[in-house]
């Protein structure tokens, strides 16, 4: 006959730890430092095996009660409840959740930081609503589509967030947290994204007037010099944002962007022309005490967002005719078309991977002479298109 809970709830501990059986396996282990332990004992395959039930009196009698008789269940299907245990338990710990936030930690850090923002946002927002709590290993193709045709009901395009889930399941499957990618092949049912470039305006007559509305613009003193050396230096805008104080060498007038930062994860150098130091001097003298050359108005410990340059362009006009990346195809094709300059300088002030007779990559301070001279030209350049100079056409095609 089971004992009261009263039983329980007196015993005391002695020397040697001993049993109050409770009867069908389950009993009450009392320690010699006074913990009480339920356990179960049991056979399955002809082998004795144990489970613990927890700790007494936070595991109640009836609790533990009702733990040997789902385990009793399980034995009559035949099923281990130490097996049944563990699965439950990596069901829990191997949600898409636990599991993407594992695979950042492994990935992000190769990544720019536009990019492993740009993802997160994306798990936040489009997919661990769907799939954040279920486990990688019972996750259907039907559960990743209804987040991706979600995201399709909003206009947005779903493919890369379809390629996202895959690295996941990719990671999952060789972690052993996953048998299979569920999101294989998912690509071909969702709308396809349109092959477009960003727009951009690269003839010289409408650059003068965009360089003139960059001038005119009503902003804030940091977002205005950030808007005026994107053409400039036609670096990405996430570049341009995240620039700090400490990369700018005013004695040797260049901006050093570390690797980390950069698309290639290369170190890249910036020359700066005399219209470039005088911008920076300007905004020195209000944010030179802080880590960031063009912080966010909010908060010091932060850049502009990547959104501060799309809404002054917008509020200027340009509202899909111009885009911050645009700035780097009006350096290229002017500078290549108009000023005439060798393509293999343009395409490493782009920081593209340009590559030497020998098909080595040039290093950060290649031809650092004549991309200064370049830049200077081109800053120059900007001056006088802005001032109403001649406008030199496009050379004619062969």
């Amino acid at each position: 006959m089971a004992f009261k809970d009263i039983k329980y709830r007196n015993a005391k501990p002695k020397a040697k730890p001993y049993k109050l059986g409770d009867g069908d396996g389950l009993y009450l282990l009392i320690n010699p430092n006074g913990s009480k332990w339920w356990r179960y004992r049991y056979t399955f395959a002809g082998k004795e095996k144990g489970l613990s039930f927890g700790v007494y009196p936070a595991t109640t009698l009836e609790a533990a009660r009702k733990k040997r008789t789902e385990a009793r269940e399980l034995l009559a299907d035949g099923i281990d409840p130490s097996i049944a245990r563990k699965e439950e338990k990596a069901e829990k710990t191997n949600t898409f959740r636990h599991v993407a936030s594992e695979w950042l930690g492994k990935v992000s850090h190769t990544w720019v930081k536009d990019h492993a923002d740009k993802t997160r946002r994306t798990l936040e927002k489009d997919l661990y609503p769907f799939l954040g709590d279920k486990s990688v290993n019972k996750i259907v193709q039907a559960d990743i589509l209804a987040a991706l045709h979600k995201m399709e009901s909003r206009g947005v395009v779903a493919q890369r967030a379809c390629r996202l889930c895959s690295q996941i399941f990719r990671f999952a499957v060789a972690s052993g947290m996953a048998t299979h990618d569920p999101s294989f092949a998912l690509k071909d049912v969702l709308r396809k994204r349109q092959s477009t470039h960003f727009p951009a305006i690269t003839e010289p007559k409408d650059v003068a007037i965009l360089l003139r509305a960059i001038h005119s613009y009503p902003g804030t003193l940091v977002v205005q010099s950030a808007l005026k050396l994107l053409p400039m230096f036609f670096v990405r805008p996430g570049e341009l944002r995240n620039a700090e104080w400490s990369e700018v060498d005013f004695d040797a007038k260049i901006w050093a962007i570390p690797g980390e930062r950069m698309k290639l994860k290369l170190p890249h150098i910036v020359p700066l022309s005399r219209q470039a130091i005088d911008i920076l001097k300007t905004v020195h003298e209000v944010t030179g005490n802080g880590k960031y050359v063009f912080p966010s108005h909010r908060s010091d410990a932060k850049p502009i967002s990547d959104n501060a340059f799309y809404v002054a362009l917008n509020s200027m006009g340009y509202a899909g005719t111009m885009t911050p990346h645009g700035f780097r195809a009006l350096s290229r094709t002017i500078l290549d078309e108009v000023l005439q300059f060798p393509a293999h300088l343009i395409e490493h002030q782009l920081a593209h991977a340009v590559k030497d007779v020998n098909g080595r990559s040039y290093n950060r301070t290649s031809h650092i002479e004549e991309r200064k001279k370049m830049m200077q030209v081109w800053a120059d350049y900007l001056d006088g298109l802005k001032a109403g100079a001649r406008i030199i056409p496009f050379k004619k095609a062969a």
